[in-house]
């Protein structure tokens, strides 16, 4: 149960802090980009000896098909993680007083496949980054800062085409309340960051683990 409530708090403090800071700052790419970075370093020192701070269904994925985590867990990671973005952007609509901007990711109309492509290659890119850094025990002191920079570097390319997610469960707790367009695109930001972790954790076991 403490694995679940720290994912619950985790991802809770990832949607508050990093869409909080894009809400505010009208998503001004390095202040969000840093924030959701710095978040993950953050919780990565705080809850990661307890979790593994995954606080992200597609990193949970990618544990799950490298066995380094059971079905059940993953199952309790996402539904830890999806209630914490919920509660997370419960708690910024109450504090901004609206519910109408809460970061939500989406898309231009009629960039449905760069939006896709651009949340496939970016998960991959993280995840990628994520199964390297967490290979080997000498990097255990360094890996919160190498996977929030991670984060940071994907942001920055990606905020001005779909907000950047990389993150299904960042990504529903905003829709939710945000309705209108965020809710109908949000197939899009739960399914190209499974895709993404998806080949990110078959390109890992098959060409980058050490056999």
């Amino acid at each position: 149960m403490k694995k679940y409530i720290s994912e619950f708090i985790g991802t809770f403090v990832l949607v508050l802090v990093g869409c909080g800071v894009a809400v505010v700052t009208s998503a001004n790419v390095v202040a969000t980009s840093l924030a959701f970075g710095l978040s993950i370093v953050a919780m990565a020192y705080s809850i990661g000896n307890v979790s593994g701070c995954h606080i992200n269904p597609a990193v949970s994925l990618a544990m799950l098909i490298t066995k380094q985590i059971s079905i059940k867990d993953f199952i309790g990671y996402v539904i830890s993680q999806i209630l914490g973005a919920i509660a997370g952007s419960a708690i910024l609509g109450l504090i901004l007083g609206s519910f109408e901007k809460l970061g939500a990711n989406g898309f231009v109309d009629g960039k449905l496949l760069a939006a896709f492509l651009t949340e496939v290659i970016l998960t991959f890119i993280f995840i990628t980054a994520i199964l390297g850094v967490t290979s080997k025990k000498e990097n255990g002191h360094t890996v919160g800062i190498v996977i929030g920079l991670t984060l940071v570097l994907v942001h920055l390319f990606g905020i001005a085409i779909t907000g950047t997610s990389v993150n299904p469960a960042r990504s529903i707790g905003p829709a939710i309340f945000v309705g209108g367009s965020a809710l109908k695109q949000l197939w899009v930001f739960i399914l190209a960051p499974l895709v993404g972790s998806a080949i990110a954790s078959i390109f890992y076991k098959y060409v980058l683990a050490e056999k």
